[in-house]
């Protein structure tokens, strides 16, 4: 990419760290529609493995955080499952789901109609249980998301302002029915450069925000990452494998940009 561009870029994205945000002073409360996404239901049944924890597995799902997280969003929006259709054969499994995450994260959800068909099965979990294998071919390659240029987010600066936008724009979009993937680091400790979905949050102490989040790395549980509403900063509350302390949150795949 030229200078031509890579310039107004990185002035785009330094003044979004500086930008003035809302104080969230409104009520935070879930609306009757209920969670975004049904975890365990709307959710991948497999994991992101760790290679530090597999040290003798030869053949690790590793590094593949962000290709599901987005893929989780990309089912909420494109896809819908048939249980009462036969089941197909797993290499057609896999154009099925290529043909879910070919489309960008930030569209607009189809209708029901228009959606690709998942026949045979009742759930996103369901099915990445039972072809586990075909999910895993037809979600990819992760090479493309571990070096997004958004990714470097990370080491430019940030401010409480920025921080509080993209809570404000957290609740916002789960007031909507809309799952938000989040990346998240505690940079420049050497420990989480990851990736989440919130589907859900709550008040609690009259002060915190806790979203509630589907984390790749962790299948069987829901994790949690809070916001602090006075002191306007995110921390770890409940990321996998992550110690609870002071993280930085960024919204992902949210536009063709960003």
């Amino acid at each position: 990419m030229t200078r031509a561009i890579w310039l107004p870029l990185c002035l785009v994205l330094l003044l979004m760290g500086c930008a003035s945000a809302p104080v969230i002073d409104r009520p935070t409360h879930r609306p009757v529609a209920g969670p975004s996404l049904r975890f365990g239901v709307d959710t991948l049944a497999f994991a992101n493995e760790i290679r530090w924890k597999n040290p003798d597995k030869t053949e690790l799902y590793a590094n593949y955080c962000f290709v599901m997280a987005r893929a989780v969003t990309q089912f909420h929006r494109f896809a819908r499952f048939d249980p009462d259709q036969p089941r197909v054969a797993p290499a057609v499994y896999e154009e099925l789901v290529s043909e879910v995450v070919a489309r960008g994260p930030w569209e607009q959800s189809l209708p029901p109609e228009e959606r690709v068909v998942i026949p045979g099965y009742a759930s996103l979990h369901e099915f990445s249980a039972a072809q586990e294998e075909a999910v895993k071919g037809g979600l990819g390659t992760k090479f493309w998301t571990m070096v997004h240029w958004t990714n470097w987010r990370v080491f430019l600066p940030w401010s409480r302002a920025q921080q509080e936008r993209v809570a404000s724009e957290t609740l916002d979009e789960l007031d909507l029915g809309h799952p938000v993937q989040l990346l998240v680091t505690n940079l420049p400790k050497v420990e989480l450069n990851h990736t989440v979905v919130a589907y859900d949050y709550r008040l609690y102490d009259g002060r915190f925000l806790e979203f509630i989040v589907y984390d790749p790395n962790e299948p069987n549980a829901p994790g949690w990452v809070a916001y602090d509403r006075a002191d306007r900063r995110f921390f770890a509350s409940g990321v996998y494998d992550t110690e609870p302390g002071l993280i930085r949150a960024f919204r992902m795949y949210y536009s063709p940009l960003l």
